[in-house]
């Protein structure tokens, strides 16, 4: 009778074990991923190209300890170091069991290589732009402040950015992310060429308002290198009638998903996030919120202090019709709030 008792215990056995692994860390480490998300970001035409996908834990926490996939473009992840292994101590009690591992660092959203610095003051490059269609702002011309720069995405195209900066390209908010799921084609490029030319770079996110904060925060972390020289992240907040998300949330919401993004993001690049916006979303969700954050206002009819009351503001955007040696077709023009040694003294204390 135990001779054949033991038998079937053992085979129960490796049958209960087979089942289990079906589900657990084996399987992941097999490389079986859990699906990337369905939904998608409408708030600009899908490219012709296949755009990355990444799953992202939908949470709005400031920390992800979910694995992360790899960069949407960069070099491979570096190998983790969240565990060491454990020698057991002069004080360790006998009987109590010791670990062979213990955690050294916690799981992080995956960042890209930090690109060195330029060093020195870079050349301001006088107003050299056309328009479309100009507007007369009377005295308060934007074309007498004294550095001015564009915002672009794919939408431009290929930008000879050496020939841009001449024209007055001082800086540039280059598009990177929407919502969860969606890299601008040209992203990489222009990261690249823009600092190859010595313009001033930020990169800027539209917020999609379908999805977490957290979850969007996670893309744009995977997506934009973390370089200390760069001018801080954007959040782009905004309604957009072209969106696939058509709720409008209430301003508490609103600002409580901001919040949660733009905290994430400052920790992670060590610079306090610019808030880009339109008139009706601002009298909507923005007016008397974010004192202690720098603005980047859309006011292309007029003055900003005509269409933003009391509202303090560093960068304005004074058009969407730009011209521009450099670039085909209509490009956003923009301007600092300041002297050009005003403009230098803040860069350097980034």
């Amino acid at each position: 009778m135990r001779s054949t008792a033991i038998p079937a215990i053992l085979v129960a056995c490796l049958a209960l074990a087979g089942c289990s692994s079906a589900s657990g860390p084996e399987n992941l480490s097999a490389g079986v991923a859990p699906k990337p998300s369905k939904e998608i970001t409408a708030s600009v035409t899908p490219p012709p190209a296949p755009v990355p996908q990444a799953t992202v834990a939908a949470i709005d926490a400031a920390d992800a300890t979910t694995p992360q996939v790899s960069l949407a473009w960069e070099a491979p992840l570096p190998e983790s170091r969240a565990f060491s292994a454990v020698t057991p101590s002069a004080t360790s009690q006998p009987g109590m069991p010791i670990p062979s591992e213990r955690p050294v660092e916690f799981a992080m959203a995956a960042a890209p290589a930090i690109e060195p610095p330029t060093r020195g003051r870079s050349r301001v490059y006088g107003y050299g732009f056309r328009d479309a269609k100009p507007i007369n702002f009377g005295k308060v011309s934007p074309r007498k402040l004294a550095v001015h720069g564009v915002d672009v995405s794919r939408w431009q195209g290929d930008i000879d950015w050496e020939t841009l900066r001449t024209r007055g390209a001082n800086f540039a908010f280059i598009k990177a992310t929407d919502g969860g799921d969606h890299l601008d084609p040209m992203f990489k490029t222009n990261w690249r060429r823009a600092k190859e030319a010595g313009i001033k770079r930020g990169a800027y996110h539209f917020f999609y308002w379908c999805r977490t904060a957290g979850e969007q925060a996670d893309w744009f972390i995977r997506n934009v290198p973390r370089d200390p020289d760069a001018l801080p992240p954007v959040i782009d907040v905004e309604w957009n009638g072209e969106s696939s998300c058509k709720v409008k949330l209430s301003r508490a919401r609103v600002l409580e998903k901001m919040q949660v993004f733009m905290e994430k993001i400052e920790q992670h690049y060590g610079k306090r996030p610019i808030i880009y916006t339109a008139p009706d979303f601002y009298a909507d969700n923005l007016e008397g919120a974010f004192q202690n954050y720098h603005f980047w206002l859309r006011a292309v009819a007029e003055h900003p202090s005509k269409v933003y009351p009391n509202r303090k503001w560093l960068f304005w955007q004074y058009s969407g019709s730009g011209l521009s040696h450099g670039v085909e077709g209509r490009i956003d023009l923009n301007a600092f709030r300041g002297s050009e040694e005003e403009w230098h003294r803040w860069v350097a204390g980034l």
